[in-house]
């Protein structure tokens, strides 16, 4: 797993090399964990697979940034030549060029000159184009690391005095008329900043009411903020990097920013340790929080990382989610995904989808140390997520395809960016989608999906299906805790006596001791199952109940005496890798003989026949999801011993 290249540090802080890191240790994460909340699932709508192919090419370095003034897409970076068409002539244009993004043709008349890196490009409301890097001069006059420019010719804007005096700047916001700025500055307009600023972004103004400063580098390294965003309200700013000091008051890697109405800034009641423990070797990663960005509607914040072993007490090579309104310390993400020690290098929340980008393999891979461990989803250095559960999505077009004489396998993916027509992705290598895309490409929105949620039936009245006989089932009526009569149904295709959920219009169900998933018709007949690979590692033969709800797979076992669950991704039908354990109290859980989920409710069966009923909350205040205080018979039996049983609705 590969370091991030930080070359441009070389003005503002000591620089880093970047590393090659191996863990020796095979890791079982603990099976005890509650999250506190749990989210609502919702409808996500997520790009093509298949890259556009207008997209020019460029040559060498890496594509560090985006962005847009109406059907212009502005790319900047390391790449010293671009060309256009897989055959194209290059033409020299080091670190900045601007193209149609309806053509793909490269614009002739913008055309600045720099002579250093292109880190990070926002617009300002006026459409002029603010760039930060590593550079000296724009255009043949002295503009250090931070300038505006003509969005048509690339003309340096005279008026906007914005400059970064001797330290690099490394990303830019723009929200509610304030350019954020953070980088491995200690002096900003002569004014002194360290590593975080805010300008006006009409005039690139100091702030002078603005003063965080991110102090303190860990491992003896000159401190430097990396990755920042802003809420889509501009009420809060989260920042990410080499740090441990924000505003005088401890914060490792990163830090929330609470910011009032009026703009008045004050470092938020949040912490988390998380990002404190070293990973890997201090000497290869520095920092591992790679990027942050917020979802859509500002509710959560996604952060991405590398660092190499050391989770999951550390959220290392992880991919993690927090929600923007807690507060306190010592805090824990909502979910994580931890790659199986490979580099995440960005991300992206768009339209209710988590892209990300790095040099890993697999996502869903908690088990093992640079080795595919069970529940190991291949994805090749891009994905896309579930923002309920981190699980990656059906979505995967790679970081694959690049011809012979390119770069097949790079070490990032600098950057991910929602433009208005697609998602692009900047990289230091040549194939995407398995084509050729020399250092980026765009995936359009225009062909791809949308993802539907997925829910249990919630009806208070329906059917109960439970098992007994292979190729039937007896159907209950079931109607505001009350039973009613009950039939034989014919279903040829269920031949199992174990485990069965529904949700959608999947019955996910044990065949065989794997994992099987069936349509059912609008009549209720259920398909012939089919199996997905990556559940393979997922023995159902010692489940003795299952439910779906919300993004979990709850469960009972034979091996053990808890009511457990699973992260289940219904786009893509993948199990979580890591095992959580429920708090109840009050319950004989080795007892349990099908179990499902009816309105709030646990019904189900026990060894004793008996048919029974519970409230179930996973989210309840109390911390206790299951109180046996509460549980009521429904039926005395003695039929109710079977292992499959599921709720339809009427």
């Amino acid at each position: 797993m590969f370091g991030i290249d930080m070359k441009w540090l070389r003005r503002g802080a000591r620089a880093l090399s970047a590393g090659v890191f191996t863990a020796v240790v095979l890791l079982c994460v603990p099976g005890v964990a509650r999250a506190a909340f749990i989210p609502e699932p919702t409808v996500g709508r997520v790009a093509s697979a298949d890259p556009s192919d207008l997209t020019p090419h460029a040559r060498d370095g890496e594509v560090r940034a985006f962005a847009e003034v109406g059907n212009t897409v502005y790319v900047g970076g390391t790449f010293t030549q671009i060309r256009t068409g897989a055959d194209g002539t290059w033409a020299g244009r080091p670190y900045l060029f601007a193209y149609d993004r309806l053509t793909g043709a490269v614009s002739s008349t913008f055309a600045p000159t720099l002579d250093g890196a292109v880190n990070a490009l926002a617009v300002n409301a006026a459409g002029q184009l603010i760039v930060g890097g590593g550079f000296r001069n724009v255009n043949g006059a002295e503009r250090r690391n931070l300038v505006a420019l003509n969005p048509a010719t690339g003309a340096t804007v005279g008026s906007w005095t914005g400059r970064s005096d001797g330290g690099v700047v490394r990303t830019l916001k723009i929200s509610d008329g304030h350019l954020y700025v953070g980088g491995a500055f200690n002096w900003l307009n002569g004014v002194e900043r360290r590593g975080l600023a805010r300008v006006s972004a009409a005039t690139g103004a100091i702030d002078s009411g603005f003063v965080m400063h991110a102090t303190a580098g860990r491992n003896n390294v000159a401190p430097y903020v990396w990755t920042l965003d802003v809420a889509p309200d501009g009420r809060t700013l989260v920042v990410g990097g080499n740090f441990t000091l924000v505003d005088g008051v401890s914060r490792n890697q990163i830090a929330v920013i609470d910011v009032a109405g009026d703009g008045a800034a004050t470092l938020a009641d949040w912490q988390t340790s998380r990002y404190v423990s070293p990973c890997a070797s201090p000497n290869t990663f520095t920092h591992y929080v790679q990027d942050v960005d917020f979802s859509d509607d500002g509710s959560y914040f996604i952060v991405g990382s590398n660092g190499g072993g050391g989770w999951p007490t550390a959220y290392c090579d992880a991919l993690v989610r927090f929600e923007t309104g807690t507060r306190g310390t010592g805090l824990s993400a909502t979910w994580t995904d931890f790659t199986g020690n490979d580099t995440i290098t960005s991300v992206e929340a768009a339209d209710e989808v988590i892209y990300t980008g790095g040099h890993f393999r697999w996502l869903n891979n908690p088990n093992r140390s640079d080795a595919a461990g069970p529940g190991a989803v291949d994805r090749l250095g891009v994905a896309a997520a579930d923002p309920n559960n981190g699980l990656p999505i059906n979505w995967n077009p790679r970081r694959s395809g690049a011809p012979a004489g390119t770069t097949a396998w790079g070490s990032a993916v600098p950057v991910i960016w929602r433009g208005s027509d697609g998602i692009y992705i900047g990289q230091n290598s040549d194939g995407l989608g398995n084509e050729y895309h020399g250092r980026f490409a765009m995936f359009p929105m225009s062909g791809g999906r949308t993802i539907p949620v997925v829910r249990p039936p919630a009806e208070p009245s329906g059917y109960l299906y439970s098992g007994g006989t292979a190729g039937e089932l007896t159907r209950t009526a079931i109607a505001d805790g009350a039973l009613g009569a009950a039939t034989v149904t014919a279903q040829p295709n269920f031949t199992g006596t174990g485990v069965a959920t529904r949700a959608g219009d999947k019955l996910y169900w044990d065949v065989a001791g794997e994992f099987g998933i069936s349509s059912v018709a609008g009549n209720g007949a259920i398909g012939a199952p089919w199996h997905v690979g990556y559940n393979d590692w997922f023995s159902t033969s010692v489940l003795t109940g299952a439910f779906y709800l919300n993004g979990r797979l709850y469960y009972t076992r034979s091996t053990g005496s808890g009511l457990y669950y699973r992260y289940f991704e219904p786009d893509g039908y993948i199990v979580g890798a890591t095992e959580f354990s429920l708090p109840t109290t009050g319950m004989t859980w080795s007892a349990v003989r099908g179990m499902t989920w009816v309105n709030g409710a646990l019904v189900y069966g026990s060894a004793d026949g008996a048919l029974r009923t519970v409230p179930f909350d996973a989210t309840a205040a109390a911390g206790v999801a299951v109180d046996g205080a509460n549980v009521a018979q429904l039926d005395a039996g003695p039929s109710w011993t079977s292992r499959t049983l599921f709720f339809a609705g009427s």
